[in-house]
């Protein structure tokens, strides 16, 4: 999507969210300032379950600009407080998750905020897990990523 238009480029459907960061669609806004707004999800795991979208279109976490990722990431880490705090949710915890293409249901950045307690029926991530084959093959994966991380900067 172009951060201009909204739109995606496939078609001329408009995102969801920037209808609502427009005010042309409603939404249970919890946060909203010049870099994000927060709103509450459609359909939450638990109440309190928060989406946190950058004012500005970016699709993806590596689509965001540099100079907005910090800021962005402050705002995260204040929902993911108040999912703790007494006046807020009094949770035990929180999840905070973003999904990058694959399982992304607007495409448009997001951050889940989800309030966490012990025995809510949320079972850590939601894919099997798996093991490296031995030291060796993790030890080649870590320097791979390692080789790719030193070629973007």
């Amino acid at each position: 999507m172009s951060p201009s238009s909204g739109r995606s480029s496939g078609s001329r459907k408009p995102c969801v969210f920037c209808e609502i960061l427009a005010g042309r669609q409603s939404a249970h806004v919890v946060l909203d300032d010049d870099v994000a707004m927060a709103f509450l999800d459609v359909r939450p795991l638990f109440p309190g379950h928060t989406l946190l979208v950058p004012r500005e279109h970016h699709e993806t976490l590596t689509d965001l600009p540099v100079a907005l990722v910090e800021p962005y990431f402050v705002r995260a880490q204040r929902l993911a407080a108040v999912m703790e705090a007494p006046a807020g949710m009094g949770a035990a915890g929180s999840f905070v998750a973003m999904n990058n293409r694959i399982s992304q249901s607007v495409p448009h950045l997001h951050a889940h905020v989800v309030p966490r307690n012990p025995k809510d029926g949320l079972r850590g991530f939601f894919w099997p897990r798996g093991k490296y084959a031995d030291e060796a093959e993790a030890a080649a994966v870590a320097a791979r990523l390692r080789e790719a991380l030193a070629a973007v900067g």
